[in-house]
């Protein structure tokens, strides 16, 4: 079964994703620190697995924009 594609994404539409997705990880990151300070373990898994999530989407992002620092998403 293959995915339909409509291939119909601007460049801004994809720089927007990447801005929400670096704010998101931001996020993240912050929930993270709260939670280690209360102690709260399963936050904490829930912050670091959606924060790692978040990494490679970005990656990915910046991948698919052309950024030369990035050689493949994969790594």
């Amino acid at each position: 079964m293959s995915a339909e594609r409509t291939y119909d994404r601007t460049w801004e539409e994809i720089e927007a994703m990447l801005g929400r997705a670096e704010r998101k990880m931001t996020d993240w990151k912050e929930l993270f620190e709260d939670c280690r300070q209360r102690g709260d373990r399963q936050g904490m898994k829930d912050a670091v697995r959606n924060y790692k999530a978040l990494e490679g989407v970005i990656k990915t992002l910046k991948w698919t924009l052309g950024d030369v620092s990035i050689d493949t998403p994969l790594e």
